[in-house]
């Protein structure tokens, strides 16, 4: 029973942008910023400096505890969202509100959502297959499923 224990993920978080994804997860200790660290035109990490250099972000779960500046990110994520090479969906330990203003403008110009969430992110490993839904009271809903 323990095992089974183990693979049942379900957190409850805030949403920065509400929406609904699932994908499969891909998890870095390290913040990772989509200004020089993210090739808008196909989703793949670019920065040298980064453990995830050569991986890509397109329709996964992007899981980190934080972002990392700078402010042009929130026009890079914006125009990945646009390309369709972004994340499907974000989830974070700590609000970033450089991510939530592109993810924001995104959604407004281009009528593309892509959920941004805060959540407990522990228990999370790359390549899990994880949901974000819409639970009560507009509450972030994640799964492992």
């Amino acid at each position: 029973m323990k095992g089974l224990e183990k693979s049942v993920l379900k957190r409850v978080g805030t949403f920065q942008l509400a929406g609904e994804a699932q994908g499969s997860a891909l998890v870095f200790s390290h913040a990772l910023s989509f200004w020089g660290g993210i090739d808008v035109e196909t989703g793949e990490i670019i920065d040298h400096s980064h453990p995830g250099l050569g991986q890509n972000v397109a329709g996964k779960i992007l899981v980190m505890a934080s972002a990392r500046g700078s402010s042009s990110s929130s026009s890079v994520l914006a125009e990945a969202i646009r390309r369709g090479t972004a994340p499907a969906g974000i989830l974070l330990e700590r609000p970033d509100p450089i991510l939530a203003v592109g993810a924001i403008v995104a959604e407004f110009l281009y009528d593309n959502s892509m959920p941004l969430v805060v959540c407990d992110i522990s228990g999370i490993v790359s390549g899990d297959r994880i949901a974000i839904g819409l639970g009560e009271d507009a509450q972030a809903m994640v799964s492992k499923i």
